[in-house]
């Protein structure tokens, strides 16, 4: 257990002051003297308690033994900041020798948990067989396992991931880890949606990462999330936070399959200040194409990651650029004017 630092010294207040300077003309003090004290300072026997409490925990009225009772003595306030040192220094010291020992303790701890990875890691090895389809039930186990097999990862990680923005907490905790795999030569494959070079974290995360030797492209929309380690094991959604673990040889290549057709209609990602306009003549025909399906303007939004307002704002505009009075028949008359056909990829940088 950690002991705590003596309380801070007392601010000096007015009370204190009148009865340190009585206490030097005196030379001590005793409780006796209290009624003397009030009469000639001015000061009610409550303000004098409190005022000799004060002065004792600053130090500067030391406790005498005198005939069996006890007195204080002023001291100087030099000898009274020397024995607060001294007396709060001894408790550092005390506190700091505590927090050596509970650090030594953790390194201890570390070290006995450290030598037990490599048992762990061999358990891991097959932790699914092949041809297997297994299910992580939470964010934790998810994560546990990712990281791990990240790690042993050796030749190539590909991600597909939906939304418009991921969030700075999360890509701060990504960067060091993905910048550590680029930098073993891992090559790292992402695809995100179109919507992400207008986010701001987003946009300098990719930045970062295309620096660093990973290729990134964007599409109106995507696989909504997707991780294929060494082209043997992948990670899929499942429920709200799980995730669906697969090693079966068949099903990672149709997934193999599908990421590389979205990769290669992909427009490769712009890190400069026209990244947004590269693709906002994609994106408005993108939802013209979800507009003649009647789909609503919450589904349009949400399958091409961007907020409701924004949408809403998009399909506005277009609607005066068609001259169309409601969303059906601007999604009719870009359909008559063939602004619906399947949107291509628009030219890289």
């Amino acid at each position: 257990m950690i002991h705590a630092v003596s309380e801070e010294p007392p601010a000096l207040d007015d009370d204190a002051v009148v009865l340190y300077r009585w206490a030097l003309r005196n030379h001590q003090l005793t409780r006796d003297d209290l009624p003397q004290v009030c009469a000639e300072t001015g000061l009610d026997e409550e303000a004098s308690r409190r005022a000799l409490a004060t002065l004792t925990r600053a130090c500067l009225l030391r406790e005498v033994s005198q005939g069996g009772s006890v007195a204080w003595q002023a001291l100087s306030p030099q000898a009274a900041s020397d024995r607060l040192l001294a007396t709060r220094g001894a408790e550092l010291r005390l506190r700091e020798d505590e927090l050596q020992r509970q650090r030594t303790r953790l390194q201890q701890e570390e070290e006995a948990l450290g030598a037990l990875v490599p048992v762990y890691l061999q358990s891991r090895q097959t932790p699914f067989p092949q041809a297997t389809i297994d299910r992580l039930p939470d964010q934790e186990s998810v994560r546990t396992l990712l990281t791990e097999v990240i790690d042993s990862c050796t030749s190539e990680i590909l991600v597909s991931k939906h939304g418009g923005s991921f969030s700075p907490r999360a890509l701060r905790e990504a960067l060091p880890r993905d910048l550590a795999l680029l930098a073993r030569g891992i090559r790292m494959h992402c695809l995100y949606q179109h919507t992400t070079r207008y986010d701001q974290a987003t946009r300098a995360h990719a930045a970062e990462l295309i620096r660093a030797g990973a290729q990134i492209r964007t599409l109106p929309e995507v696989v909504p999330q997707m991780i294929v380690v060494d082209g043997r094991m992948a990670f899929l959604p499942a429920g709200r936070n799980g995730a669906l673990v697969v090693r079966e040889p068949d099903l990672i290549s149709y997934l193999l399959t599908v990421f590389h057709r979205d990769w290669a209609n992909a427009t490769p990602f712009a890190t400069g200040p026209r990244a947004a306009h590269e693709v906002s003549g994609t994106l408005k025909q993108s939802i013209l194409v979800l507009l003649a399906k009647g789909l609503k303007d919450d589904t349009v939004a949400r399958r091409l990651g961007v907020s409701l307002r924004t949408c809403r704002r998009h399909i506005s505009e277009l609607m005066d650029e068609l001259g169309a009075r409601s969303r059906f028949e601007a999604g009719a008359i870009a359909e008559r004017r063939g602004l619906t056909a399947h949107p291509h990829h628009d030219d890289g940088p």
